[in-house]
């Protein structure tokens, strides 16, 4: 496994985290503190534009991991399919232009006023398989990431690594997967999964889960702070021969969102170096 203790190089900072920094400010606070990867939301690089954006990470020399996020398939009616369609094919544009190495998608839940988890599943599996075509014409790998179950009905009706591995079987090349601690953390099925997804894995998550959580989006921990045995997960994913940087990414309103974000950032690197 390799040795964190003195390296920042592996390290990427997901703009979610030190939100509310710009694009601008994730930038320069990384390359500043010797921080060499960034995951950005799509918001974030929509605010300068795909091309003023790609300028900027590429003059600071980072890694863009991924970019979060597309998906969200299912819709009630095939308008709303098309429309989830067309915004998935502007976010390959803009993983692209970033020059991203993934584009994590999040499948999507419920339609609204739908009880069909099946057929959810099923418009996930369609709206991937249109998708495919055009992210491998662009070069962007699909890194589809199972969230906890707790989301199934309003965010992501795959939820284990083992449905987005079968994904991938079915979809062939081009598709991946994002391994997130907090999401895929308590599966008792988890090396396994790991193991199947092997070079599958495109990027790989980090923070950790609170005990007591008060609130199932928005109140991730840092790593170290919580139960998920960090170490241990990250010695399976590497063990797949998985050598690229790992994400810290924390959602957390009522914590670390609160705190300046140049001190998220000195924590991320300590935890980092100590704990993860």
């Amino acid at each position: 496994m390799r040795d964190l203790s003195r390296d920042k190089s592996l390290l990427a900072i997901n703009s979610a985290t030190v939100k509310p920094w710009t694009l601008e400010q994730l930038v320069e606070g990384c390359a500043r503190s010797g921080i060499t990867g960034i995951a950005p939301w799509r918001d974030i690089v929509q605010a300068v534009g795909i091309e003023k954006a790609g300028r900027m990470i590429r003059a600071a020399g980072l890694t863009v991991t991924c970019l979060c996020r597309g998906g969200m398939f299912p819709a009630a009616d095939a308008a709303g399919r098309r429309a989830a369609l067309d915004d998935n094919r502007r976010a390959v544009d803009e993983a692209a232009g970033i020059g991203a190495r993934s584009l994590v998608l999040i499948a999507g839940g419920l339609p609204k006023g739908s009880k069909d988890l099946a057929g959810a599943h099923e418009q996930v599996r369609d709206g991937l398989a249109a998708l495919l075509p055009y992210a491998r014409d662009a070069g962007v790998p699909l890194a589809i990431e199972p969230l906890h179950p707790m989301y199934a009905a309003d965010r992501a009706c795959v939820n284990t690594l083992a449905h987005a591995n079968d994904l991938c079987d079915e979809l062939g090349e081009g598709m991946g997967v994002a391994v997130d601690a907090y999401h895929v953390w308590w599966d008792p099925d988890l090396p396994r999964q790991i193991e199947r997804a092997g070079s599958r894995i495109l990027t790989y998550h980090v923070c950790d889960w609170l005990v007591p959580t008060r609130d199932l989006l928005l109140d991730r921990g840092m790593p170290g702070d919580g139960v998920i045995d960090l170490p241990g997960l990250r010695r399976m994913v590497e063990a797949t021969g998985y050598d690229g940087h790992i994400d810290v990414e924390i959602f957390s309103a009522e914590n670390w969102w609160k705190r300046e974000p140049g001190e998220v950032l000195r924590i991320c690197v300590e935890r980092h170096q100590t704990v993860v």
